[in-house]
């Protein structure tokens, strides 16, 4: 790529550590005007910690940092969005009772503390014909999809003056639609002389929207190098130092129903319809991806299932036994396991030690208990045996699962829910946020799963994990069935269509 010769954003030599331990060594990174530049690598590769000295959140042990040529030294994120620095955050950081203009003027020094919205509307307008982005700016922030939402968090940043924006996991959230969307967006502001730093575990959007790439690993810069001419697998390989990739066969399966929903629906937190009459099946030996972006009744589904959240009309049929309303405890006992959305808060007990996380939903079990209590050497040898099999990296089974890499405790729920899932195995995002090799050895872990006969029912907004995974496919909007796909049929774009409230009169529910 042609450019200026002075980068718009550079980080020089930056080391940083966390208790001793080094998360970044002696890195460089450069950002010229006007690119795309990717920053790639494993959980623990420094990747947001780098992120985070440029956004001003932390500090640097050592290194400089220096915008348009002049050192920087930042104490805070707003001293950085100052010097024309700014972040968008994987998790968005809206006031959603506030419209979009208020939102877009948080932060705004110039912004009186009395203004009528049809000003602050105004004022937004002018922004978004300036800068080619378009939202309702008297819309309120509950109002808006996820896309929208996101150009929200982008229009505040750049309104505080950015020049240089890090995306951290911009399309996490965001369904196929919105994601090719967000990309004419970024076109546009780089078009238009911004630089953008896009932080991404999906190799393939890395490799469609990306001027340049820079991956990091153990806390090291491996390489920078041009996006053209790159293949996923030379960045993967790059990230993980291993070659290997994940095979699925797809399959029709003719087995028995295991998991049998009837006309099911349940409310949500704030008593709303959540799930509306769902029907599905999933046979022995399948896999049936649930594609629909986050909100769309997903995890109200998963709950039901999985006995954490109550049904108002249908039913659940594991095989010919009706589960409907049962206890989590009287789920677990008809051999159906549960990898939730949330590992931290409802999957793992972060104080505890991985001995005990790893029994926690067998600890009821004969074999573990002397009566009063639990057998410590039996835990101890069911826990080494599971770490083993799951390839989870920990210093002790006494230590605890809070010490452990988001991608160790994923390794470790996968497998102990596996051993829980003698008929039927319910999963939520299973590998959000884990960087490549964590995520293909759980995948790993499912397609083993399936194939001893397991019926599996995985939930993602990532379309590339349900892809790759299912077996059969089914799209979920506003609580409902809306499409539903043997995988040899399923197609990107009708599945994206569907996942964005459209009609398809080819989809079958």
């Amino acid at each position: 790529m042609e450019g200026p010769s002075q980068p718009a954003l550079e980080a020089l030599g930056i080391s940083k550590s966390f208790g001793g331990v080094a998360a970044l060594d002696a890195v460089d990174f450069e950002v010229a005007q006007g690119e795309v530049h990717a920053l790639l690598g494993e959980n623990g590769a420094g990747k947001t910690t780098l992120s985070n000295i440029l956004a001003g959140l932390y500090r640097a042990d050592a290194g400089r940092v220096l915008v348009d040529g002049t050192h920087c030294e930042f104490h805070t994120p707003s001293q950085a969005i100052a010097a024309g620095v700014g972040m968008v955050h994987q998790h968005f950081r809206l006031v959603e009772p506030m419209t979009v203009a208020e939102n877009i003027h948080l932060g705004w020094t110039d912004t009186p503390r009395v203004c009528a919205r049809r000003v602050l509307a105004t004022r937004a307008e002018r922004l978004m014909e300036e800068i080619g982005l378009s939202v309702d700016p008297m819309a309120y922030i509950w109002q808006l999809s996820v896309g929208e939402q996101q150009r929200v968090e982008i229009l505040r940043v750049l309104a505080r003056g950015a020049r240089i924006l890090i995306l951290d996991e911009p399309t996490a959230v965001l369904t196929a639609h919105e994601a090719v969307d967000l990309f004419e967006v970024l076109r546009r502001l780089v078009q238009g002389g911004r630089s953008v730093v896009f932080i991404s575990h999906k190799l393939r959007e890395v490799l469609d929207v990306s001027d340049r790439v820079t991956v990091l690993r153990d806390g090291v810069r491996k390489v920078t190098r041009e996006a053209e001419g790159a293949t996923v697998r030379e960045l993967a390989v790059l990230m993980t130092g291993e070659a290997g990739e994940i095979k699925v066969e797809h399959r029709k399966v003719a087995g028995k129903v295991a998991l049998g929903v009837s006309g099911l629906t349940a409310r949500n937190d704030r008593n709303l319809v959540a799930v509306n009459g769902v029907d599905l099946s999933v046979r022995e030996g399948e896999i049936v991806g649930i594609a629909g972006v986050s909100g769309n009744g997903q995890t109200e589904l998963a709950e039901v299932l999985a006995g954490m959240r109550t049904a108002a009309h249908g039913s659940i049929h594991v095989g010919d036994q009706d589960i409907t309303n049962a206890s989590p405890r009287e789920v677990i006992d008809h051999g159906v396991g549960h990898i939730p959305e949330d590992r931290i808060g409802m999957g793992m007990v972060l104080p505890a030690s991985v001995a005990d996380n790893a029994v926690l939903r067998h600890y009821r079990r004969d074999e573990f208990s002397t009566g009063l209590g639990l057998d410590r050497t039996a835990v101890a040898v069911f826990a080494e045996r599971l770490v083993a099999s799951g390839r989870v990296r920990t210093r002790s089974l006494d230590g605890t699962v809070g010490e452990l890499s988001g991608g160790n405790q994923q390794r470790l729920l996968a497998h102990r829910e596996a051993a829980v899932a003698d008929r039927v195995m319910v999963v939520s995002h299973p590998t959000r946020g884990l960087d490549v090799l964590a995520a293909q050895e759980v995948q790993s872990t499912l397609i083993d799963l399936r194939d001893a006969g397991c019926a599996i029912l995985l939930i993602s907004d990532d379309l590339d994990e349900i892809l790759l995974m299912s077996d059969r496919i089914a799209v979920m909007y506003e609580g409902e069935v809306v499409g539903l796909f043997d995988s040899a049929e399923a197609d990107r774009d009708r599945i994206g269509i569907l996942m964005g409230g459209q009609q398809d009169t080819d989809g079958r529910p």
